[in-house]
């Protein structure tokens, strides 16, 4: 049985500038085609604009305040908030709150830098 626990996953930055905590990947577990992490953004932070050429993802708010883009739509949201991600579209977050914004990403497939393209 592969079980992390967030306190001993060790935190890394993405090609898009947030920092992560990949919980379940190929990297660490038995998962082969989806990746979960926890990633953090500061008060003020953002996520470079940018989109994955084959992933589809979701963040899941679980605390904090944040105005999200995906494709034209900007939207805010908060906790319980669930956003769905379509590959090959454009998307940012940025935490408008005052505490530090964390949400849950999931990857299918798996989160890889090589597969996300930073908007010029």
């Amino acid at each position: 049985m592969d079980v992390r626990n967030l306190n001993e996953v060790p935190a890394f930055i993405t090609k898009d500038g947030s920092e992560i905590r990949e919980l379940l990947s190929y990297r660490n577990s038995c998962i082969r085609n989806q990746s979960l992490a926890e990633a953090r953004l500061p008060p003020g932070g953002s996520t470079q604009g940018h989109h994955h050429i084959k992933t589809e993802e979701i963040y899941y708010i679980l605390e904090g305040f944040a105005r999200m883009q995906v494709g034209d739509e900007i939207r805010d949201v908060g906790p319980g908030d669930a956003i769905a991600i379509p590959p090959g579209v454009y998307h940012q977050i940025t935490n408008t709150g005052t505490t530090t914004l964390r949400f849950l990403c999931c990857c299918a497939p798996c989160y890889e830098h090589e597969d996300t393209v930073i908007r010029a």
